[in-house]
């Protein structure tokens, strides 16, 4: 935990297409960027209205704006200490905006249980933050009646959810469990995929022709299920 507060830790991976920058969450640094010639990342946010970025985690790029939304786990720890999130129930998580054309950042949420990934919704209408801690599906509105008010996506409609392991389950538990699941606009969940208790994803993206890449904290490596 030393090497990895000293070096940083990347979570969340996002590219703006139209520029080819790369946004990254890294837990310990901030919201960092990587230009599309390549080279070392570079530093845009690190404290938000004077508080700093203790755990960055999720991020996310409207794709029409530019903006950039991401997540702070925690105000109180970092990632090295993500047990103590959980185990305390802490509730200091932070949703935010960050406009690269101004280099402005707005708290959208504060007072969030360990937000974790967040995903912009296809309509852009609003976004959808993982609340680790009580394994829920928090949308945040951006637009519409609800707007400012408090489900990772497919091209299907829905969301797909990576489930690091269920909610009650042991941590050297045999067997198997859910995986994932893909969770409809209305919440309602369509689709599961269970494997072995040893598998724990943290990510899950579908790319087409029945392939989907799961990440995991705990591996070196990206796993691809084919759907037959």
């Amino acid at each position: 935990t030393v090497a990895e507060s000293l070096c940083g830790r990347p979570f969340g991976l996002q590219f703006h297409h139209k520029s080819e920058n790369l946004y990254i969450a890294n837990a310990y640094k901030g919201l960092m960027l990587v230009g599309p010639n390549g080279g070392e990342a570079t530093v845009l946010v690190n404290q938000v209205d004077g508080a700093p970025l203790h755990f960055t985690n999720g991020v996310d790029v409207d794709q029409i704006t530019g903006q950039v939304y991401f997540t702070d786990s925690s105000m109180n720890y970092q990632r090295s200490q993500h047990e103590m999130v959980t185990r305390t129930g802490d509730s200091t998580g932070r949703l935010m905006r960050y406009d690269p054309h101004t280099n402005d950042v707005t708290t959208l949420q504060s007072g969030i249980t360990y937000p974790n990934g967040v995903s912009i919704s296809h309509d852009r209408t609003h976004l959808v933050v993982a609340s680790t801690g009580p394994c829920k599906l928090l949308r945040h509105w951006m637009k519409g009646p609800n707007a400012g008010k408090t489900e990772p996506q497919d091209k299907r409609g829905g969301y797909w959810v990576a489930l690091h392991r269920e909610k009650n389950e042991l941590p050297f538990e045999f067997g198997s469990h859910l995986l994932v699941v893909r969770v409809g606009p209305n919440g309602k969940i369509l689709e599961e995929m269970r494997g072995p208790k040893s598998v724990r994803p943290t990510e899950i993206m579908e790319r087409g022709n029945g392939k989907y890449y799961m990440g995991s904290v705990e591996l070196p490596y990206v796993g691809v299920v084919t759907h037959k």
